[in-house]
């Protein structure tokens, strides 16, 4: 004989999963500003060296043999959780070769094992999203 289902059992756990999802909906982010900088840090496995740096949107960025462009930054405004996310583009640049297409995607700030650039000597993640004021002009 099977044992029977009971639903009334369930009725709280259902609930409260329920609720769970109810907030979890409401905690999205609801608008994010976009920037004009990303803090960028890499890992040079090799040496260990690690680097922080400026990248700015649309430009392209050195480190090693990567060449970094961010296309899209953005973070949540004050009020709401920290978060920043980043479109970036990630070439492999080889002596001799054309660049090889390393990472395409969306990185943020708060799990950057999410959408890590996978390469046996670099590691790039995103630090934050900033807005920095122009260089002043020589």
């Amino acid at each position: 004989m099977k044992p029977r289902f009971c639903a009334s059992k369930y009725r709280p756990l259902l609930a409260a999963f329920m609720a769970s999802a109810i907030v979890g909906v409401s905690a999205v982010p609801s608008h994010a500003f976009q920037t004009d900088t990303a803090v960028l840090q890499a890992l040079d496995k090799v040496t260990a060296r690690v680097s922080t740096f400026d990248a700015q949107v649309n430009e392209i960025v050195r480190f090693g043999a990567l060449a970094i462009r961010v296309r899209h930054c953005d973070r949540t405004p004050p009020e709401e959780r920290p978060e920043s996310t980043a479109f970036v583009e990630i070439d492999e640049l080889k002596p001799g070769e054309e660049a090889s297409v390393l990472f395409t995607g969306w990185v943020f700030a708060s799990s950057p094992a999410v959408h890590a650039v996978e390469h046996p000597v670099y590691d790039v993640w995103l630090l934050e999203c900033v807005n920095r004021p122009p260089p002043p002009e020589e």
